[in-house]
C-alpha cells in the first residue's frame, strides 16, 4: 500500500480528525498535553487525564513507560522508569483508559515504541487500544516503510497512526510521511529527544508552511514547547496544535516531590497554556 493510499484509507472521520476539524472551524490551536502513564500511579493518572481535559486540552498523549525510549530525554525517561517501578505495564495503561470512558470525552492518543507492539502482536494490541478507548497511536522508533504495515491495522480499529518529521527530514521524504500520517503530522521541533527548551529555533515556522502545503493534515509541533510562549508562537507559526510533555511532567515530578497533587500541577499549567493559545 502507497503512503498516499494510507493516508486516505476510506471511512468516517475519525475521532482525532473530527476535533480538529471543529477546532479550525472555531480558529483555534489544539493544546495536546503530554503525559507519562503510571507516574507517580495510575489512580494519579486517571485523575490527571481528566483535570487536563477539564481545563481545557483537546488531544491527550498518554506514554506508555518503556525501559529504553530512545526519543525521550530525561525528564520523560525519569518518568517512564519511576512508572515502571511502579508496576505499570501495557495492558495495565489500557485497563486504566476503558476504566475512564464516559468521562474522558477527548482524543486520547498512545506514545509507545516498536518492541512493546510487537510483543503484544500488531492486530491484538490495536484491537484492545480501540476497545479502551484510545483514538490513536504515536510511535517515534516506527520508520515510515514499517508504518505501511501498521497503519492499515490501527485504521481497521478506527485508530489514527500519527507519523513523525523531523527538522533534518528531506523534503521528498516529508511529502511521503505527510500523505501517510492520519490523524495529524508530528513536527518534532529539534534535532535530538524530548525535553524542555528556552526558546525554538525559527524554522520551526517554515517547516510548518512546508508540511501543510503537502496536503490537508493538520500539523503539530512538539519536543520543547515549555512555556505558555512558546506555545503561542507555534500557533502564530501555522501549527494546528501545540503538544507539550517535558514542562509538564517535569512540575508534576515537582508537585510529587513537594507532597503537593501532581494533578492540580498539571491542570494549573494546562490552564495557563490554554490561556496563551486563545489570546
Amino acid at each position: 500500500m502507497s503512503p498516499s493510499a494510507i493516508g486516505n484509507l476510506q471511512g468516517a472521520a475519525t475521532a482525532i480528525q473530527r476535533r480538529f476539524i471543529t477546532l479550525k472551524q472555531g480558529g483555534r490551536c489544539a493544546l495536546m498535553p503530554f503525559l507519562m502513564a503510571g507516574d507517580a500511579d495510575l489512580a494519579t493518572t486517571g485523575r490527571t487525564l481528566l483535570a487536563l481535559q477539564a481545563e481545557g486540552a483537546d488531544v491527550i498523549e498518554l506514554g506508555i513507560p518503556y525501559s529504553d525510549p530512545l526519543a525521550d530525554g530525561p525528564v520523560i525517561q525519569a518518568a517512564a522508569a519511576r512508572a515502571l517501578a511502579a508496576g505499570t505495564t501495557p495492558a495495565k495503561v489500557l485497563e486504566l483508559l476503558a476504566s475512564l470512558r464516559g468521562q474522558l470525552t477527548l482524543p486520547v492518543v498512545l506514545f509507545t515504541y516498536t518492541n512493546p507492539l510487537l510483543n503484544w502482536g500488531l492486530e491484538p494490541f490495536c484491537h484492545q487500544a480501540a476497545a479502551a478507548g484510545a483514538a490513536g497511536l504515536v510511535v517515534p522508533d516506527l520508520p515510515l516503510e514499517e508504518a505501511e504495515r501498521l497503519s492499515p491495522i490501527a485504521a481497521a480499529e478506527g485508530l489514527d497512526l500519527v507519523l513523525l518529521v523531523a527538522p533534518t527530514t528531506p523534503a521528498a521524504r516529508m511529502a511521503r510521511i505527510a500523505a501517510a500520517s492520519r490523524g495529524f503530522t508530528y513536527l518534532v521541533s529539534v534535532t535530538g529527544v524530548t525535553g524542555v527548551r528556552s526558546q525554538l529555533a525559527s524554522r520551526v515556522g517554515e517547516l510548518v508552511g512546508q508540511l501543510k502545503g503537502f496536503g490537508p493534515t493538520p500539523v503539530a509541533v512538539g519536543f520543547g514547547i515549555s512555556s505558555p510562549e512558546q506555545a503561542r508562537q507555534v500557533r502564530d507559526w501555522g501549527a494546528d496544535g501545540a503538544i507539550v510533555g517535558s514542562a509538564l511532567v517535569k512540575r508534576m515530578a515537582a508537585a510529587t516531590a513537594a507532597g503537593a497533587d501532581p494533578a492540580a500541577a498539571a491542570a494549573a499549567f494546562c490552564a495557563e497554556l490554554r490561556r496563551a493559545l486563545d489570546a
